[in-house]
Formats: structure tokens, sequence, C-alpha cells
């Protein structure tokens, strides 16, 4: 009896030992989190409390609301670390930009995109900007905001703070946000208020290190990374507070990259493991925010993702240059890959505002999208149609207007090509799962093979990993990019598209695109609209990357720009709606960014900095020889 009593008290005082050491190697970072988070609390109770008491339809009190928002914005500043990874979907109820948005996420590979509503501070502080302002709005949104920040108090959430991993993670997205959005504007109403926001996530983020410090000291942030931290933040600090003014350029060159690159070999020295779809497409090995390798959209070895062999891979890709250029693909064997994206010209058609239809007489509806970069989109096509580059392979292939074939001939013709069957059969052991050459097998050859021009590098992302410099116009055309143009609210770093971090979704924007330069009509593609009908998606199309824009011309989906000055004029004067078309649900700003001449002279320079250093190839001397006499007149290319 004794000696079970004995064991059972050594066995409580072990358990209370263990808690008390759990509890001691979390507290006071627990602690720091649920202090910032009561005084986020009470300051959107006082907010709440001020609108219900104040008199909206007077300047003063209307005045006196902003200033409260901006106080609950400041204190929302100290969350924002925790908010946006641990529970990103929450955060737009919080401080969501848009009042709806249609996710259309990674994940709607799996699932349809679907409604969102937003509420919180930013869209409190633009609906009093309105011309008539309903307090119950006011409220509604607010309470809202009160409602979300709730969750963030939950098991589910506050368990993450017993061990380090979420920590980590945390910090990665914060660093990315850093980059991308924190100093654009994208969801900061009061331009004004950017860079002072800014310097207090930094504060904050610092006293946040040292508390994290004593919790966890067998993992630290190390002194390194805190050293350059504080450089940060002095540099922020002595910057001027205009984010006009605010050199963004060396703020991500010299702080915000280094610093990722810090926190990607903490996550590697620490083994930080992730259970967070957040972190979905980022990239535990990337060393840099300007690495091609920080995220992935897109599977581009398809059928062959087991494959890592660099012998087997450079044979695939060898069998998929041939295929592209090879106009068997088509239904008339006149047409091929390279017809719309010729290779030479940055994998897009120059010639003309669109390819030419399969009729060879009339003009396809859309402008050819370059195919540089497109597996850095979750979502393919300018409606984001597809889910795949294999998908849309598929599906221009068999397309009447496009290329007019049909899988099953197509893939007789091919295999009756000694050349395309012995080489497609030899790979067969690499794809289990599909024991029969089939046409994903001659899908993911083309995909593998102009994917491989998608990994070269552009002068800024040399001079941003610290490798070279780019001239002082360039890099004034990026602070204007991230500032004053208000580009960077679209066009995300690092691949300046609309795949913002965590790079799990793809933005759609309705920019007013004319049919034609006189601006009489709007175009009369409907866009993202066929694929997710609603009235936000009217005329949305997928922001494309401003990579190589400088040899992708014509502009815009439907190409009515032939200059990028062409187009900075566009966007400068307030898209559709700002040139006088109705455009209901334009999410483009109607109003002039006042650009100077001089202004847009360092736009184009800095996207010209952005022309990546690639190196083109060859098209094959011939093709491969069929057993079928009549397609042995094929010409490299096509024909048209």
């Amino acid at each position: 009896m004794r000696k079970r009593l004995l064991i059972s008290i050594i066995i409580f005082a072990v358990a209370v030992i263990s808690f008390s050491f759990r509890d001691n190697g979390s507290g006071i970072y627990t602690g720091y989190y649920n202090e910032k988070l009561d005084a986020f609390s009470r300051q959107q109770e006082a907010l709440l409390s001020c609108i219900r008491t104040t008199d909206i339809s007077t300047s003063a009190g209307s005045e006196k609301i902003k200033q409260q928002i901006q106080l609950t914005r400041n204190r929302l500043k100290s969350m924002d670390f925790w908010f946006r990874y641990l529970e990103p979907t929450v955060y737009k109820k919080i401080n969501g930009p848009l009042p709806v948005e249609w996710e259309t996420e990674v994940f709607e590979k799996f699932e349809k995109p679907y409604k969102r509503e937003g509420a919180g501070l930013t869209l409190a502080a633009l609906y009093l900007d309105e011309e008539h302002v309903n307090k119950d709005t006011l409220v509604s949104l607010i309470k809202q905001s009160i409602t979300a920040t709730a969750t963030y108090r939950a098991d589910s959430i506050t368990k993450n703070f017993g061990t380090y991993h979420h920590f980590f993670l945390c910090n990665r997205l914060f660093l990315l946000n850093l980059a991308a959005i924190y100093t654009t504007g994208f969801e900061c109403p009061d331009t004004a208020q950017i860079i002072p926001e800014l310097r207090i996530m930094l504060s904050d983020a610092n006293n946040m290190y040292a508390a994290f410090n004593e919790s966890f000291p067998a993992t630290p942030v190390t002194e390194n990374y805190l050293a350059l931290f504080r450089k940060a933040i002095y540099f922020s600090n002595t910057q001027p507070a205009n984010y006009t003014v605010f050199d963004h350029f060396t703020f991500i060159r010299d702080y915000v990259n280094p610093l990722f690159a810090l926190n990607q070999q903490m996550i590697k020295d620490y083994r930080v493991v992730s259970h967070s779809l957040v972190d979905y497409s980022l990239n535990k090995q990337a060393t840099s925010i300007f690495k091609k390798n920080i995220y992935n959209g897109q599977n581009a070895k398809g059928i062959f993702l087991r494959v890592d062999d660099t012998a087997v891979l450079a044979d695939i890709e060898k069998i998929g240059k041939l295929l592209f250029y090879d106009p068997i693909l088509s239904g008339n064997n006149l047409r091929s890959c390279a017809s719309c994206h010729k290779p030479t010209q940055y994998f897009t058609d120059t010639a003309f505002a669109a390819s030419l239809q399969y009729n060879n007489k009339d003009l396809l509806p859309r402008n050819s999208p370059s195919l540089l970069n497109a597996q850095y989109n979750h979502l393919i096509m300018l409606d984001g149609k597809h889910i795949s580059l294999q998908n849309q392979i598929k599906a221009v292939v068999s397309n009447p207007v496009e290329m007019g074939g049909e899988e099953k001939a197509i893939l007789q013709k091919i295999m009756s090509c000694n050349q395309y069957s012995k080489a497609f059969k030899k790979l067969l052991k690499y794809t289990p799962q599909e024991p029969e050459v089939c046409f994903e097998h001659i899908a993911s050859a083309l995909t593998m093979y102009y994917a491989k021009f998608s990994k070269y590098y552009s002068p800024f992302d040399d001079a941003m990993n610290d490798q070279a410099n780019i001239d002082i116009a360039a890099k004034q055309g990026f602070n204007l990019f991230m500032s004053k143009a208000q580009c960077a609210t679209c066009h995300f770093v690092p691949q300046f598209n609309g795949v913002k971090p965590p790079f799990i979704s793809s933005e759609f924007e309705v920019l007013g695109v004319p049919a034609h330069k006189d601006y009489k009509q709007l175009s009369a593609d409907k866009g993202r609209y066929e694929v997710n009908p609603a009235g936000e998606t009217m005329n949305a199309f997928r922001t494309g990357s401003v990579r190589n824009a400088a040899h992708t011309m014509p502009y815009m989906h439907n190409g009515v720009f032939n200059t990028m000055a062409e187009v900075i004029d566009f966007y400068d004067a307030g898209g559709g709606a700002g040139h006088g078309l109705k455009v209901n649900n334009q999410t483009l700003p109607s109003d002039s960014l006042h650009l100077s001449a001089t202004e847009k002279t360092q736009l184009v320079q800095f996207i010209g900095s952005l022309n990546e250093n690639i190196t083109f190839e060859n098209p094959p001397a011939k093709l491969p020889v069929s057993k079928i006499k009549a397609l042995n007149n094929r010409k490299v290319g096509g024909t048209y």
C-alpha cells in the first residue's frame, strides 16, 4: 500500500513538474500575446462605443471616429504577426480590404470558389468617406470585427503557443508581407499611415522576439537576426513617413530579404514542422524571396512528377520541345503550340492583338499570354478556367477555334512516329499509374519543356539578391511601383503577378479595359464571369506578371494597347471608369494617380529591369518521321 502510494506521489510530482515546465516554457511569450490581444479588444470596444455615441453626420464626428479607427488599427498591427498566419480567413472580418471576395485559392483545385464577405477597420474607414453613411452599417462592421477577434482566444489557436513551431512560420509570413504588402497600402485606406503602421509593427515584433527567446531559449531567434532586425527598425524610423518617398528598394534588399534568409535557416535548423495549409506552396529550401523556388503554383512535371534523374528529365524536355514545334498536335497538321506562343517572342505572339484562329482568317478573342512564369499561378488562363498546365494544353488542343484536334486521334498520330513512340514507351516505367502511353504523357512533356524557361532571373532579381546593381531610375521606378503608382497593390513581390503571400491565391481584377483605344465602349469579354458567374466577377481577369512585359506586347486581355506607355496612361487615368466608361464593379480606383512624365519613364525603366536573362533555343532542325506518309509534310512550328 505504501509502495503504491509512494509511486502515485512520484507520478503526481513528475506531472506537476512537467506541467510547470511547459507553462514556464511558453508563459512569457503567451503572456505577451494575451496582453496585446486584450489591448486590441479593449480598443475595439472603445471604437464601437465611439461610433454609437458620436454624431456621424458632422465632419467633427466623422473625424473623431476616424481617429478611433486609426488607434484600433495601431493595436491591430501588433497582432498581425499572429492573426494573418494562425487564422487568415477570420482576419478578413477584422480588417478585410474588400466588401466581397470570391476566394480563388489554391484549394479551388479541390473545391468550387466561394463567396466571402469582409468587415472591420479598413471597410469602416472607407465607408466613412462615402456620401451617405449609416451608423448601423458602421456598427455592424466593427461588431463583426470584435466577434472575429474572439476566435484568437480559442483553444485551437492558443494550443500553438505550447511549442515554437508556429512562431517561425508566422515570422516567415510576416517578412513576406513586409516585402509585398505592408508598405504598399494594400489594405491601409489612409496612405499617410502606411509607414507609421510599419514602424509600430516592427517595434512590437522586436519586443515579441525578446519574449519568445525568454520562453524558448533552446530555439531562440538568433542574435545575427536580431541585430539586423534592429537595423531595419532604425532604417524605417529614419526614413520619411511619406510612403511615396520611403526607400522600398533598400528596405527590402538590405533588410527584409536577408532577414527572410535567416528565418529560413532557423526553420531548417530547428526542424520546424507545419500543420497549416497556409504553407501549402511555400518552400523551406528557398534562401531568398527573389529565388524562383520560393513557391510553385503548378506541377510542371505533370505525370512525370516522380522523376528526379536529371538525364531522364532532359530526355523528356527534348521530346517536349519537338512536340511544341510539331503541328501534329492540331487537327489539320498545320498549327503548333509555337504558332501562338513563339519562343523567341517570349512565348507569346507580338504580331497581332490576338493570334489567328484555326480557320486561318479570324483572330482569337484574347491576346496570347506568355507561357513564361505560368507555373507561378495557381489558376491558368486569364479567366482562371484551368487548375493545371496540363489541363490547359488539353483544352487548347481540342478547341475548334485554336488547334481543332481530338486527343485520341492526336495520340495515334504521335505514336505513328517511331521517335515519339520509342521515347514515351521508355518513360512508362516512371509512370506506373498509367501503364500505357496516354495524352497526359504528351501534355506533361510539353509543360516540362516550356517551364524550364521560367527559371531565369532578371537584373532586378540579381540586385535584390545582392549579386549586381541596377540604375537609379529603375530603383526610383520600383519605389513608385510600390507606392504612388499603386501597382504593387495588385502585382505582388516577388513574381509581380496576382499571387500574394503566402502564395496560395490568385487575384482577379476589374480594370474597365476598353474594346478600342477610343474608349467608346467596354470590352465585351466577361472574363472570370464565364467561369464563376457573380456580380463581382463580371469583366474580371487574373492579374498577370509584369516580368518580361517589355517584350510581351500587345497588352491587356484583348491586346488593345501596343506600348507600355499606353498601359501606364490607362492606369494613371483611373482605368475604364476614369476614362468615362461605366464600370460599376471596377476594382481599380477611378481617380487619377497624377503621375508625371518623369515618373512614368521611371516605371517603364523598372519594368525593363524585370526582363529575365533567358537563353532561348533554336527550333528543332526537323520533326519525327511518321509511318503515315501524309504526315511527313509537316513544317517545324506549323505554317500559321
